[in-house]
């Protein structure tokens, strides 16, 4: 601990009034524009600075999880359809509660027709049905991109035709989104692990084994989409996936429902169908092209959702012979994630190096206590060991949360000593920083972090200038700290 005169110090120094910072150091200029931020902190991904901050790996939120890939994290799974039954009591409690709350409608589900459509008793097409497999459209459901905006999604994936489409698109910068099937992430973690480490993607849901969502109970529901959460959330350092998409289109006012309010989910669907999943008894790469240059060559208004695959080396191939011909008319290709310009693929993250708020899968649960919520201890809920349908897993039980087989790291990033201030301090008339001599002295002797630096015009710089790893402090501009300071 610091002497308690080097304390008093950094207190003088920090209560040094900004005036007087600014007085001394900085001159006002007549030529000065008032002008705001931009909304965007940090350079395009293929821009030069990147290389100078690049990180060894993704951000986590402070929880040590199981090596993907290790025996430890592929027992922690199903290893077929997941058995609601035998799911965390946390999310059959969370069913309950929506249902109770009248926020799940109380529809029947469809009657399922194995290769063929889903039956309804009532209307499809009705307000109170809406099925997206008869293209009616729920509020709130993605089935656009904006106008101009080419949004690049993938299903089916991780396979092992995955690392195809990956190299493709690391080489042309390419950031799409990743629609999973959570038995495909256990079965094919190497692939899993290029698309997020390596490429950086946005990984999203496809449910656990790619049923039609429509014609399964709110409980299986719920097993199909949470265990697709769970696996994704342990593996990606703690982050809860923002979108999901429903195999074959198939989602209604019932599943979307529970998929917002029990999980937080948002709907995906698509507004055009490539149909390479049909090849090659069905389309032909010929087919495929046709349609593209139809498509890329109309109208930019909507923008494209195309449904594609990383199924195979044909679905791979037709993807990347196509690409030209988006680049060509002159299309913005971004992620699902990019194209409401949040830029979030994740409920409690901003993407594979932005930081990550410990969370809970469960929607409107908000931060949790990582060493009680996302432990391999079996919660006191009394929950069983996730379990396949048919097929028993004898793994250790996930807490009540829904975090299987995690536990705290000894040096969370959300406890590394840094704070930040509520309080505003108000910009001198030259726009000067706000005493970052006297801040950076003061933390410098005082040995502590400080998490907020005031920026012209009063925005807010939010992020830790003090790294506890490197025991250094720094200073930088905007448009490098979501590069360079976020670890």
């Amino acid at each position: 601990m610091a002497p308690s005169w080097v304390s008093a110090l950094a207190l003088a120094f920090a209560l040094i009034p900004d005036a007087a910072i600014a007085s001394a150091h900085i001159e006002p200029h007549s030529h000065a524009v008032r002008a705001p931020l931009p909304d965007s902190w940090h350079h395009p991904r293929d821009h030069p600075v990147n290389a100078l901050f690049k990180r060894d790996g993704p951000s986590t939120d402070g929880v040590q999880y199981p090596d993907v890939g290790s025996p430890t994290w592929s027992s922690a799974y199903p290893t077929g359809t997941p058995d609601s039954k035998a799911m965390p009591q946390a999310w059959t409690d969370a069913l309950n509660a929506a249902v109770k709350a009248g926020k799940i409608p109380g529809i029947a589900p469809s009657k399922d027709n194995g290769d063929d459509n889903p039956t309804y008793e009532g209307d499809p097409n009705g307000p109170d049905i809406c099925s997206a497999t008869y293209k009616c459209r729920i509020d709130g459901d993605v089935w656009d991109a904006p106008n101009g905006v080419f949004g690049a999604s993938f299903d089916d994936g991780p396979l092992p035709a995955s690392d195809k489409l990956y190299a493709f698109l690391q080489q042309n910068n390419v950031h799409a989104t990743h629609f999973f099937i959570g038995l495909n992430i256990l079965q094919n973690s190497k692939e899993f692990q290029t698309a997020f480490s390596v490429n950086q993607g946005d990984i999203a849901v496809h449910t656990y084994t790619h049923p039609h969502m429509t014609t399964l109970s709110n409980e299986d529901v719920v097993a199909q989409l949470a265990w697709t959460v769970e696996i994704i959330h342990n593996s990606t350092g703690g982050r809860v996936p923002r979108f999901w998409r429903p195999p074959y289109g198939d989602t209604d006012k019932r599943v979307s429902a529970i998929a917002k309010e029990v999980l937080g989910l948002t709907t995906v669907v698509w507004n055009q169908d490539s149909e390479d999943w049909s090849m090659p008894t069905g389309t032909t790469p010929e087919k495929i092209h046709t349609q593209f240059q139809q498509w890329t060559s109309g109208s930019k208004s909507p923008g494209l959702v195309i449904l594609e695959h990383e199924l195979n080396d044909a679905t791979v191939q037709a993807f990347i012979d196509n690409f030209p011909l988006v680049k060509s008319n002159g299309w913005n290709v971004v992620s699902i994630a990019q194209m409401d310009n949040a830029n979030k693929p994740y409920q409690n993250g901003d993407g594979t190096t932005g930081a990550v708020t410990a969370a809970d899968i469960l929607a409107n649960t908000g931060s949790v206590n990582t060493n009680s919520s996302s432990s391999a201890n079996p919660s006191s809920s009394g929950s069983t060991a996730p379990a396949s349908s048919g097929s028993p897993n004898t793994s250790a039980s996930p807490s009540s949360s829904g975090s299987a087989g995690a536990t705290k790291s000894s040096s969370s990033s959300s406890s590394s000593g840094t704070s930040s201030s509520n309080n505003e301090s108000k910009a001198s008339d030259a726009g000067a920083i706000s005493s970052p001599l006297a801040l950076m002295i003061g933390a410098t002797l005082a040995g502590i972090g400080f998490g907020e630096i005031k920026l012209s015009r009063g925005r807010h710089l939010s992020t830790s200038l003090y790294d506890p790893k490197l025991r250094t402090l720094g200073y930088l501009w905007p448009a490098q700290a979501d590069n360079a300071l976020r670890y």
